[in-house]
């Protein structure tokens, strides 16, 4: 499945601080904490706590959030299907990229098991 020019444009301009809300409602929710989804979200980006919050105040949108993100050498592993797309068969790097951060909250909430969400090689 193919992403439009105007789907990625809506995630590009789509800002972090209205969609972690539902982030940390969605794993608080299935009985995870808001202290894993950070340890999920720094593994993926390399912001710490300091950061996301001043990404969050800032009102960045994703273009920024992942312009400025220290993307994990082995965010490359994260596969399947978010949101009816393909994560490895989306061209766009930055809707890959947000798909990437979608797909890790997805499995958090689900239950999968730390070690399993932040893969190694």
């Amino acid at each position: 499945m193919k992403t439009t020019p105007e789907h990625n444009k809506r995630i590009a301009e789509m800002t972090f601080a209205a969609v972690y809300p539902h982030y940390v409602a969605k794993v608080e929710k299935k009985g995870r904490s808001k202290e894993e989804l950070h340890q999920v979200i720094e593994w993926l980006t390399g912001f710490d706590d300091d950061k996301l919050q001043e990404m969050i105040d800032e009102k960045v949108p994703f273009e920024t959030f992942f312009g400025k993100a220290k993307l994990n050498p082995n965010a490359e592993l994260i596969k399947g299907v978010i949101c009816g797309y393909r994560i490895e068969e989306i061209d766009n790097v930055l809707t890959k990229q947000v798909r990437y951060l979608d797909k890790l909250v997805d499995e958090l909430a689900k239950g999968k098991k730390m070690e399993k969400i932040l893969r190694k090689k």
